[in-house]
């Protein structure tokens, strides 16, 4: 690969856990950094809680000074988004207690409605992915009324990496792992994967 694209690994960091930063955590970064234009303090809605990309959203958020809400299918999802640091959790699609300015959404279809319908006035909707599904349908009327943002992010630049891994090193964060496996065991991950039965990134080993 070019040298260029050799980055330090800080000594706090694991290589295992190193792995895991270079698709799902660096979406994650360049969502909350780049794109949701929040800062320390204000709330922001993960969609999801316990894949990797969310579990990135909610380990990020919290180092961040951002406080954190989550949705999760089941009551362990959403007490591990709580114990890696969201503030608040709820079922999909419950009303919130307020409306709020960002929302990271990787889920798509099942969710782009009440995404949308949860955003305050001036709000931001972050689009990194669609698990449910790619095609939703949009009402333009709230979007023009509360003059709501609607954007995607996927990946980041080399400098974001750098500076998500200094962020991960400083703030002594363990990117949450669900399960380690060698690759003769890759069907059986990928199942748990298929089954939404997994929690952070899955790594594969030789």
């Amino acid at each position: 690969m070019p040298r260029r694209n050799a980055l330090p690994l800080p000594e706090s960091l694991s290589p295992l856990h190193a792995s895991v930063l270079g698709t799902a955590w660096l979406t994650a970064y360049r969502a909350l950094f780049t794109k949701s234009g929040l800062r320390a303090g204000e709330t922001v809605l993960v969609q999801g809680a316990t894949g990797g990309m969310a579990t990135a959203l909610i380990q990020l958020g919290r180092a961040a000074g951002f406080e954190v809400w989550a949705t999760s299918r089941s009551e362990e999802g959403r007490a591990r988004a709580e114990a890696l640091g969201a503030r608040r959790s709820f079922p999909p699609n419950e009303p919130l207690p307020r409306k709020v300015p960002a929302i990271i959404d990787s889920i798509g279809a099942e969710s782009w409605a009440h995404s949308l319908s949860s955003l305050a006035r001036g709000g931001r909707l972050v689009t990194v992915g669609g698990t449910t599904g790619l095609d939703v349908s949009l009402n333009l009327l709230p979007v023009l009324a509360d003059q709501l943002t609607i954007t995607g992010s996927i990946m980041g630049t080399v400098k974001d990496m750098d500076t998500m891994i200094r962020l991960i090193a400083q703030a002594g964060i363990e990117p949450e792992i669900g399960s380690v496996l060698p690759m003769e065991r890759a069907a059986e991950g990928f199942l748990a994967m298929w089954e939404g039965q997994t929690h952070g990134k899955t790594v594969f080993t030789r």
